[in-house]
């Protein structure tokens, strides 16, 4: 068998060099899609050295487009839209026209027609979800006013951008001519508007039921390989089946599969079941979106694109920034929507493909594009930064504990500033709020024993704050997320999360912060318990020699002293299990 095929080796080189540039763009503190767009462009045909296969890279970012729109319809949430509908969507409208205004200016200078300057305006206008949604949640800003507000304004561009994938493949053809025929343009649209249509009655009405019952049926076998080869067939196969039967895209298939799926309770665990391929084939289509980039154009085109930077970076954000302002919200929101919307990514990409595809938009505005994203997401943290330093010096700091508090608000509903202490001292830090945290919290509620939880699924800590219990949204490992905790000065701190080098991270950090701070983990297996011992933790504790202890322990309180109990041989503790001396007491 050969050992070097194509398939093989464009997976293989271009995960690697994406994870290593990837590791470095995190580790500098910048977007890890830098590395993943560097990777492209090392694998591709523009740098010496090894070349990737082109076509088989496209194929494989196909799987890539259709696993990142199922993934945002499996986040789009309806009633996160309409509670801001007031601001998000009139705001997101007028700033995309403004954008596309302004590319199509730039596109006009550089002597384009008018379909590739409104392809190219659109790409500029459309924001990173990936970039947006990692600044916010760094901030822990997803659950404030303007959190709120950011992510509306993403969904709408999210589906005009859907709408524009679906639309613009039919009108091609009359956007490349200069035909003035009404004729020729009602057609197109009204056989692509009537196949969309069927398709999407099909979802809501069969789909809509036959998904969320197909997840449910599979959840029943109690296989968690079924479970997940289940949502990646619905999310393919529902993709595919639009584009053969209705000729509508890949991308508005998934993203239709991803929003039926989302009506079942098992959304959630679907989603996190999924998200590993979905990782990977999203990092493959980043690395094959690199490789069509050529970087010297930015010497040879500097004056284009430090304008389609400008566009991106400047434009997009004071459209932004006046709209927000225009309809009497905070300054502070206005400049945290600016800021968020100052870079451009994956439906840019798209988009783009798309439009050269079409021979509506030349390779070199292609180029254009890519150069400005990679510019504008290697600048964005740079622009939060300044607006975290500007607004720290101001009466209104990034993120105020509620952005608009009401005698109805509940106090556990205020959240925890970013790098501000929690006010609880002496308490007990409760990481993760899974099945095993939430048995946990419950005890530790009924025994009155301060604490607080650190979880990073914000679903999740919005429940908890409802119900009054105080959360930090974030990882526990993230020395800013363990200040706000004061694990410091914490009685103690449970690591509840399954996964052990997670759990590894977190007891490391803990034991930097305080030495003498008694942590307690759990933990699947001996190497697992070790593990988690080597880097700190007081005693570990092993789930399935506790559940052994549980069932020999009801046989002895079941039994008579001096009968069958006392033959009941003892658990053996396994080695490294706990650290010498009794485990701390939380409660």
């Amino acid at each position: 068998m050969p050992h070097h095929t194509p398939l093989i080796s464009t997976i293989v080189v271009g995960l690697v060099l994406a994870f290593i540039l990837g590791a470095v763009a995190h580790r500098i503190r910048i977007s890890p899609l830098v590395g993943y767009l560097l990777a492209g462009v090392l694998v591709g045909p523009f740098t010496p050295g090894y070349v990737a296969d082109q076509g088989l890279a496209n194929e494989l970012a196909e799987i890539g487009v259709i696993l990142l729109m199922f993934g945002v319809g499996l986040h789009f949430s309806l009633k996160d839209l309409l509670s801001v509908k007031a601001i998000a969507i009139p705001g997101a409208i007028a700033q995309i026209a403004v954008a596309t205004l302004l590319g199509m200016g730039l596109a006009w200078a550089l002597g384009w027609g008018i379909a590739a300057g409104f392809v190219f305006g659109l790409a500029l206008s459309v924001a990173s979800t990936v970039v947006l949604l990692r600044a916010l949640q760094e901030r822990r800003l997803i659950e404030t006013e303007r959190g709120r507000i950011a992510v509306g304004w993403l969904i709408v561009e999210d589906l005009a951008m859907v709408l524009t994938l679906v639309l613009l493949p039919p009108i091609a053809d009359l956007l490349k001519t200069s035909s003035s025929d009404p004729l020729m343009l009602l057609e197109p649209l009204v056989i692509t508007l009537g196949k969309v249509v069927a398709f999407m009655a099909l979802m809501l009405i069969v789909g809509r039921r036959l998904i969320p019952w197909i997840l449910h049926f599979v959840a029943h076998t109690g296989s968690r390989e079924l479970f997940r080869l289940s949502v990646l067939s619905i999310a393919l196969g529902v993709a595919y089946g639009a584009a053969v039967l209705f000729g509508v895209s890949f991308a508005l298939g998934a993203f239709f599969a991803g929003m039926m799926m989302a009506e079942s309770e098992l959304s959630h665990r679907a989603a996190s079941e999924s998200l590993p391929l979905r990782d990977a084939f999203a990092v493959l289509f980043f690395v094959s979106v690199g490789m069509l980039f050529d970087p010297t154009i930015v010497f040879r085109d500097f004056g284009p694109v430090l304008a389609t930077f400008l566009i991106i970076v400047v434009g997009k954000s004071l459209a932004a920034l006046a709209i927000v302002r225009l309809f009497r919200h905070k300054r502070a929101t206005a400049l945290t929507i600016a800021a968020s919307l100052a870079q451009i990514g994956e439906f840019s990409f798209i988009l783009a493909g798309l439009g050269v595809d079409l021979a509506l938009l030349p390779e070199r505005g292609r180029d254009l594009i890519l150069a400005g994203a990679i510019l504008s997401i290697l600048v964005n943290p740079v622009l939060f930064a300044i607006l975290d330093r500007r607004l720290a010096k101001t009466a209104d700091p990034l993120p105020p504990p509620v952005d608009t508090p009401t005698a109805d608000t509940p106090a556990a509903a205020m959240e925890v500033k970013p790098r501000t202490m929690t006010d609880l001292s002496g308490h007990v830090v409760l990481v993760g709020h899974g099945r095993v945290g939430q048995f946990v919290s419950a005890k530790l509620q009924r025994s009155g024993t301060p604490f607080l939880v650190i979880e990073t699924n914000d679903g999740k800590t919005s429940e908890l704050r409802q119900s009054g219990i105080e959360t930090v949204t974030g990882n526990a490992a993230d020395p800013e997320v363990a200040a706000s905790a004061n694990i410091a000065g914490a009685r103690c701190l449970l690591v509840a999360i399954p996964d052990a080098f997670e759990g590894g991270q977190v007891v490391e950090q803990a034991r930097k912060i305080n030495p003498g701070l008694p942590i307690i983990a759990r933990s699947h297996s001996d190497a697992e318990a070790e593990h988690l011992l080597k880097y700190g933790a007081s005693t570990v504790v092993l789930g399935e020699q506790e559940v052994a202890k549980a069932m020999l322990g009801a046989i002895s309180d079941r039994t008579a002293p001096g009968n069958a109990a006392a033959d009941v041989p003892p658990v053996d503790e396994p080695p490294g299990t706990s650290a010498s001396g009794p485990a701390p007491q939380p409660t």
